[in-house]
């Protein structure tokens, strides 16, 4: 199977009670219309997270309401048009199963079987040291080799914490406490891993060409398991718009296909009256595009079987305009020259600090127009002449020799806050950082006053620091490029007043921002407090601070706003500009829409050359010539009209 680049996602979740399911198929009508679309591969449900199957089971439960097999059918259908399919299997939960099979379930540490609160998709979960195990295998081993699937999509796959009797025996066999939440944790993430690690060698050892997905699961967790990625965002479903940003660049660095999996759905997924906007489907496959990732768009199937024309319609029409630039994004590579560094954790979700970090430190460099990845430390440091250690990356003992290593290769270094302590928290991890840590800073706020060094397009104020921070002695031979203004008094309540205004009073002698060498550390959490607070004047103290390591950008533009989006791509002999305008409003209580794309005019592309002798600069799919000059090591060329995205390619 070659890799997926076009695609649809179906749910199917279908209740039970539901009592005409199937009764509306006509696969060659359906199959038709995702030919139609330019889909070259769907992933349809053989089993739903209700528990029921939609094939002819030996081992499961079928629909009862269904009397043929309609996964087999389907299949069928796709195979005569060209289409692939992978199997979608609900690993996670399986309600129906669990309803006739209590003791396939989690028994939660609290002692529940259903969790409250009972409307919901998770009050009752498998557990993956039960016989459930078995039991999907042996469904995986029926779909596999019944059906010409090109793969198969898990879903769900949680961390399931159990208490049950399997759990508990072999808990105690290791030498764990169950009572123990940090024990709890631990055995169920190497329970999520060896149930995974089962399922892909069971799939694999029937067809090793299989695709294969285990969603839930990290993707690093699943390095050896599967075999491309998909990443589920729906930015109106609960995602925002703040996270497809960080998993793009942390995604695409992985080495396997990554569909960027977003949806039609107004709301989140099930939501069955709910549709897009074209704008906004076609932004979030746009941004997906712009990062390397390919396609897909999430969609729930009708029961009965009803054809919703306005979603293939909106899906033919987004994808029509999209796959015409088919040529400058097969194989496209992204072109970057800094990194944001972050744990492996980072990415889980129980860890929203770092990844609120992550992401304040993404949105700064995605307005400043600026290239860059995200990587974890496994990674090769040495391509990137910036890195970023956003406000809690500890410094392990690996990574020590990794950091040193750069930092004396010339690259440099921007840490901020706890980033840059050592494993236990006690002081900064190399001696590089030329600091002592000395723990949590007194003030509640502190205040920072620029000096001339850094003060391009500065206010020339104390400036808040939103969020309490770190205190740090700056060493012999270590720079202190702003120091700490301290407020009158600290936020509190004596008694008798509270103190909420809190004036700045005199500057101390305390850093805020220090250098030494190629090193930058700011005392405060610099880049959490820009995702809360959007202070810009943070972002542009950032730039300063690169402009001091003579920082020339890989593009730059005039007449691109700070909503706007840009990135560079690569393929032999050319680099693609990908321009991006659109707004994300908040409307209503928590939907932010994107209606409609905004037009600019005359936006200036300036590419950094890299010695490429550009003959031909053009627009893409149109392939428009555009006029341009060259000038100290950059391409100039001015852009006319960009409604909502242009692809500007720089060929040799």
């Amino acid at each position: 199977m070659h890799s997926p680049k076009w695609c649809i996602f179906y749910d199917f979740h279908t209740m039970p009670a539901c009592p005409d399911v199937g009764k509306g198929f006509d696969f060659d009508e359906i199959t038709d219309n995702i030919k139609e679309c330019g889909v070259d591969f769907i992933v349809f449900p053989a089993r739903c997270n209700l528990g029921t199957a939609y094939y002819n089971t030996k081992a499961g439960i079928r629909h009862p309401s269904l009397d043929y097999d309609l996964f087999g059918k389907l299949a069928e259908a796709c195979t005569k048009k060209g289409i692939a399919i992978s199997a979608y299997i609900n690993a996670g939960l399986s309600h129906e199963e669990g309803l006739l099979h209590r003791d396939w379930t989690v028994v939660t540490p609290e002692g529940y079987a259903y969790q409250p609160p009972h409307l919901s998709h998770w009050f009752r979960r498998m557990c993956y040291n039960s016989a459930y195990a078995e039991h999907l295998q042996e469904m995986v081993k029926e779909v596999v080799k019944g059906y010409p699937v090109s793969g198969l999509f898990f879903d769900c796959i949680g961390i399931h914490e159990c208490i049950g009797v399997e759990c508990i025996k072999e808990m105690k066999k290791l030498g764990l406490d169950f009572q123990s939440k940090e024990d709890l944790r631990k055995f169920a993430l190497m329970s999520r891993l060896r149930f995974v690690d089962k399922i892909a060698k069971t799939a694999k050892g029937l067809n090793k060409e299989l695709l294969l997905h285990f969603n839930g699961v990290p993707f690093e967790d699943q390095a050896d398991t599967g075999t491309y990625l998909e990443y589920e965002c729906l930015p109106t479903g609960g995602w925002g718009y703040e996270q497809l940003p960080v998993f793009s660049r942390y995604s695409r660095n992985l080495g396997k296909t990554v569909l960027n999996m977003t949806g039609r759905f107004h709301e989140s997924w099930g939501d069955f009256g709910g549709i897009r906007t074209e704008a906004s489907l076609e932004y979030d496959l746009m941004y997906g595009i712009a990062n390397c990732m390919r396609t897909t768009v999430g969609d729930h199937f009708h029961p009965r079987g009803d054809i919703n024309r306005p979603v293939f319609d909106l899906i033919k029409k987004v994808y029509g305009k999209l796959r015409k630039l088919e040529p400058w994004i097969d194989k496209a590579v992204p072109v970057t020259d800094m990194a944001i560094l972050a744990s492996p954790e980072t990415f889980n979700y129980h860890e929203k600090d770092k990844f609120d970090a992550v992401s304040g430190a993404t949105r700064m460099l995605c307005e400043m127009k600026a290239q860059f990845d995200i990587i974890t430390y496994q990674k090769d440091l040495s391509p990137y002449k910036f890195i970023i250690l956003p406000d809690y990356m500890c410094v392990t003992d690996d990574l020590k020799a990794k950091l040193k290593t750069y930092l004396e290769n010339g690259g440099v270094l921007i840490s901020s806050a706890w980033s840059g302590l050592d494993a236990e928290g006690n002081d900064f991890a190399l001696k590089e950082w030329g600091l002592k840590y000395k723990g949590e800073s007194p003030y509640d706020p502190a205040y920072i006053t620029v000096g001339e060094k850094l003060n391009k397009n500065m206010p020339d104020m104390p400036v808040t620091l939103y969020e309490k921070g770190t205190l740090v002695e700056a060493l012999k031979g270590t720079e202190v490029l702003v120091e700490i203004t301290v407020p009158y008094y600290n936020k509190h309540w004596d008694g008798e007043h509270a103190f909420m205004y809190m004036p700045p009073d005199v500057k101390n002698d305390m850093p805020a921002l220090t250098a030494k060498g190629k090193l930058v550390h700011f005392s405060h959490p610099f880049f959490i407090s820009y995702y809360k607070h959007a202070q810009v004047p943070m972002k542009q103290l950032l730039e300063n601070i690169l402009m001091m390591f003579n920082y020339q950008p890989l593009v730059k533009f005039e007449g691109l706003p700070s909503f706007g989006r840009a990135t560079v791509t690569a393929q032999k002999g050319r680099r693609m500009v990908h321009i991006m305008s659109y707004v994300p409003e908040r409307r209503g209580e928590k939907i932010d829409m994107i209606e409609e794309p905004i037009e600019l005019h005359d936006v200036k592309v300036m590419l950094r050359t890299d010695k490429m002798k550009f003959k031909k600069i053009y627009l893409a799919p149109s392939e428009e010539p555009l006029e341009f000059s060259e000038k100290d090591g950059y391409a100039f060329v001015n852009v006319p009209v960009i409604k909502g995205y242009a692809l500007v390619v720089f060929e040799e």
